[in-house]
C-alpha cells in the first residue's frame, strides 16, 4: 500500500479533496449501474442489460484519468480507489456478463451453469493476480472482457456447441502468458500532443 503523508492532505483545499472523493463516487456508481444491468439480464431484456454495460464502461473509461488529473491517491490517501475499481470492474465485465452467457440461451445447456462458473472462478482469479499488467500497462492473458464476449455471442449467436468451445477457451486464456492491449493505459498508444 501507498503510505501518504497526512501533512500533504491537510494542506489542501476542501474543494480539492472534495473533488478528488467525487471521482471514488463516479467509480462506485458503476456498481449500482451494474445492478441496473443484471437486474435487466434477469428480466430477459437483453438490449437494456448491455445499454448498462455500456454506461459502466464509460465510467470506466473516464474515472482513472479524472482520477490522475485530481491527484486522487494523495487526496484520498483512505480510500483506495485501485481496490474500489477491481470491485466493480469485476462485477460489471466479468460477474453480469457470465449471468448472460449462462443463461442467455445460447450455450449447450448441461455447459451454460458450468461455463458460467468458470467465467466467475477464472475472472475472480483473474482479478486478485497481481500480475494482470504488465509494466508497460498491456493485460497478461484474456482480460475477463467478458462483456465484449457476452456482446458477440448475443449478436453473432453461433452454435450452443461453438459458443461453449469459446467460452471454455476464453476461460482458460485467463491463465495464458501473452500479452492483451488496453487501449487506454498502453504508453505508445496514447496521444501525447507532440508527434514522435
Amino acid at each position: 500500500m501507498v503510505q501518504v503523508n497526512q501533512q500533504d492532505t491537510s494542506k489542501a483545499a476542501p474543494a480539492a479533496r472534495a473533488a478528488a472523493f467525487s471521482v471514488h463516487i463516479l467509480t462506485a456508481l458503476g456498481a449500482g449501474v451494474a445492478l441496473l444491468a443484471l437486474l435487466e439480464a434477469v428480466r430477459e431484456h437483453w438490449a437494456a442489460m448491455f445499454g448498462w454495460l455500456g454506461v459502466a464502461l464509460v465510467i470506466d473509461a473516464i474515472d482513472g484519468p479524472m482520477a490522475r488529473r485530481l491527484d486522487v491517491v494523495r487526496l484520498q490517501p483512505n480510500w483506495s480507489g485501485d481496490v474500489l475499481d477491481l470491485v466493480v470492474d469485476f462485477a460489471t465485465y466479468v460477474f453480469v456478463p457470465a449471468y448472460a452467457i449462462a443463461a442467455g440461451g445460447h450455450l449447450l445447456p448441461l455447459a451454460a451453469p458450468l461455463l458460467g462458473v468458470g467465467i466467475t472462478v477464472s475472472g475472480a482469479l483473474y482479478f486478485a493476480d497481481r500480475r494482470m499488467k504488465s509494466a508497460d500497462n498491456h493485460f497478461r492473458g484474456f482480460p475477463g472482457l467478458w462483456n465484449v464476449a457476452a456482446f458477440y455471442l448475443f449478436l453473432l449467436r453461433p452454435a450452443p456447441w461453438l459458443a461453449a468451445g469459446m467460452v471454455a477457451v476464453l476461460a482458460v486464456l485467463t491463465f495464458a502468458s501473452f500479452k492483451f492491449i488496453h487501449p487506454l493505459r498502453v504508453r505508445r498508444l496514447r496521444y501525447s500532443g507532440n508527434p514522435q
